[in-house]
């Protein structure tokens, strides 16, 4: 695992902290192979499964989203981000897959969120009966909005970690350009040199 995936990692595993429930994570998939994530969710319960592909090939991936019936209920082919928010049918356990099978050669990095719920509430709002303060409603509004804020941080962060991995490859590639050019013009000179020195050689009868 280099450094941009334990960086994102971090952040991610950061990011579950204020989740109610599901998962949060960035993980490796590798060419030709696919996985999948398992989450239990209850009947009538609200849940979004977002994810953006990191590093890798054209960043893209093929994702779908089945119920515990064998349901389809969403499906992406070659897609580099979405997000797909549903409402359960059934109890159980939903599964969400995200394929490589495609890809010969690319290596890539995804991050993705399962939410399960709302956001978690701000503890002691619930505690009594009686209406809310204005000092109370104030700090839920704050609460909602560090949450807010915390997503956007997270989305940023994919965003920065996916536009310097590409200016480092193509970084690289300029590099491995500049090196052909530079031999090509060094063995372009010598062979110049080569056939400038037999004009001036005096040949044999």
């Amino acid at each position: 695992m280099d450094y941009w995936s334990i960086c994102l990692l971090f952040v991610s595993l950061f990011g579950t902290i204020l989740r109610t429930g599901g998962v949060e994570l960035t993980f490796e998939l590798p060419d030709n192979a696919k996985q999948c994530f398992y989450q239990e969710i209850e009947k009538n319960a609200t849940a979004m499964l977002e994810f953006q592909v990191v590093t890798g090939g054209q960043y893209d991936v093929d994702v779908t989203l089945e119920a515990p019936n064998k349901e389809v209920i969403y499906r992406q082919i070659k897609t580099q981000f979405d997000s797909h928010q549903f409402t359960a049918s059934v109890t159980g356990a939903y599964k969400a897959c995200f394929s490589n099978e495609f890809s010969t050669f690319s290596h890539k990095l995804v991050y993705m969120d399962f939410r399960v719920g709302d956001q978690l509430p701000l503890a002691g709002l619930g505690d009594h009966v009686t209406v809310m303060t204005q000092m109370e409603s104030s700090a839920e509004k704050v609460h909602k909005n560090l949450n807010n804020i915390l997503d956007y941080q997270t989305h940023h962060r994919l965003r920065e970690a996916q536009g310097r991995k590409r200016a480092e490859d193509l970084n690289g590639r300029v590099l491995v350009w500049s090196a052909i050019e530079t031999f090509t013009m060094l063995l372009v000179s010598v062979g110049q040199v080569m056939v400038l020195k037999t004009f001036f050689t005096d040949r044999k009868p």
